[in-house]
């Protein structure tokens, strides 16, 4: 464990431990959230959140020990699997701890029982490993290879959300120092708000996509606009495209848990109205103190021969537009609230396909709501509608192109929201 040791006590890890601010203190709605998650989605007993130093892991949250104290939450690096996971950057899986010489001696494996652990690390800005996601169980077990993603997948929204405080921080600490501090603000905004998008539209197969996002203030402010499309395993795909009310960190903060829980609870079901379901009560157990809100629209698509099926859910959201290969454009929309306010959302889902030529159109309400200074004639759903009856031609980017330049024409570049676009369109036969 020699060279593991090292890369623990390598001095630019153990600084960016220190930046985090998280050692050696108390439980943080965040952070438990995610824990929560990834003791839900695995079915684990236990889940904790690790920061390590030289000197000891610190579990900054912890699921299913009951109430630690926070002495009680830290343990002597070579006590736990901690400095493993850092010494080689990758999952540590265990599916039998006595079985593993790595884990069988530890201490902490004797004192809670452990008989099967699974950890992802959690890296710092700087692509520093942090610590840790955990799970453990108390019987041997195999870990699937769904559950190890989603715990990758949760690791790198814990990482997200580290990155975003890091970010505010030196963001403080230059306009403190600067004089420019409204170019500091600006380009502050603008890193936080492409950390929110994902940096490419992946490559979907069978399915031309693009994306557009136009934030309100010229990027000067961080909003909560966002767009997601991933695989969820098979051949399915997960596309979603939420509004978070407000702006600001605050908002930035519930877009980073909105796009984590979404990506991983769609690894686990095929019900859109599940991952929205699901998404709803992660926002209500974070408490969020004055009552922000968020509406989004969630479809999940498979390949069908010759085209493809899918199902919807839209949560107070606008509707899903999808304009046919011959022009003329359906309207999808289904019952339910908006997330984050109620228990119960109370959401439908509908079905629909895509034929080769159709496209399917997810777009926030700055879209349709922009208007010029001083004249509530809103660009509106029926002239997004005529537009996309006129669009049969259009491959996704186009489309998506053409649908932002119309909005702000019409508002003759004037906007009180911000605009998200995304579009999936079946390519017709050449």
């Amino acid at each position: 464990m020699a060279e593991v040791s090292s890369v623990v006590r390598d001095p630019k890890r153990l600084a960016a431990v220190r930046a985090t601010g998280l050692l050696d203190t108390d439980p943080e709605p965040q952070f438990d959230q995610y824990a929560r998650l990834a003791a839900l989605t695995t079915k684990a007993p236990r889940a904790f959140v690790s920061i390590v130093d030289d000197r000891h892991a610190f579990w900054k949250s912890t699921i299913g020990f009951g109430d630690l104290a926070v002495a009680d939450r830290q343990y002597p690096v070579q006590a736990t699997a901690c400095q493993v996971l850092i010494g080689t950057n990758q999952p540590l899986i265990v599916e039998d701890v006595a079985r593993d010489p790595l884990v069988r001696d530890l201490a902490m494996a004797e004192r809670w029982g452990m008989a099967a652990l699974a950890g992802h690390p959690v890296h710092g800005p700087g692509g520093e490993v942090l610590g840790g996601l955990w799970v453990m169980d108390s019987a041997p077990r195999a870990w699937s290879e769904t559950e190890v993603l989603v715990l990758s997948t949760l690791a790198q929204a814990i990482s997200a959300e580290i990155a975003l405080r890091d970010a505010l921080s030196r963001a403080n600490r230059h306009v403190s120092l600067l004089q420019a501090a409204g170019k500091v603000s600006s380009e502050l905004a603008q890193t936080l708000q492409r950390s929110l998008l994902p940096p490419l539209i992946p490559e979907m197969p069978g399915i031309d996509a693009a994306a557009s996002f136009i934030p309100a203030a010229g990027g000067v402010i961080v909003t909560g606009d966002f767009y997601d499309l991933f695989p969820t395993g098979g051949s399915r795909w997960c596309a979603v495209l939420g509004d978070v009310s407000g702006h600001g960190v605050p908002a930035a903060q519930i877009t980073a848990l909105a796009r984590y829980t979404i990506r991983a609870d769609a690894l686990n079901t095929l019900s859109p109205s599940r991952v929205l379901e699901q998404l709803n009560q992660a926002l209500l157990a974070q408490r969020i103190p004055d009552e922000r809100f968020l509406t989004a629209a969630c479809a999940i698509l498979r390949p069908e021969e010759g085209g493809f099926t899918g199902l919807l859910t839209t949560a107070g959201h606008p509707s899903v537009l999808l304009r046919r290969a011959d022009g003329s454009v359906e309207s999808l929309w289904t019952s339910g609230t908006v997330l984050g306010l109620f228990e119960d959302a109370d959401l439908g889902q509908d079905r629909f396909t895509l034929w080769p030529g159709d496209a399917l159109v997810m777009y926030s309400d700055g879209v349709t709501e922009a208007h010029i200074p001083d004249d509530w004639d809103l660009f509106g759903e029926g002239r997004l509608i005529k537009l996309l009856a006129e669009s049969a031609h259009l491959d996704a980017e186009a489309l998506v192109k053409r649908i932002s330049d119309a909005a702000l024409n019409h508002s003759h570049g004037h906007m009180i929201d911000d605009m998200a676009i995304l579009a999936l369109r079946v390519p017709p036969p050449d």
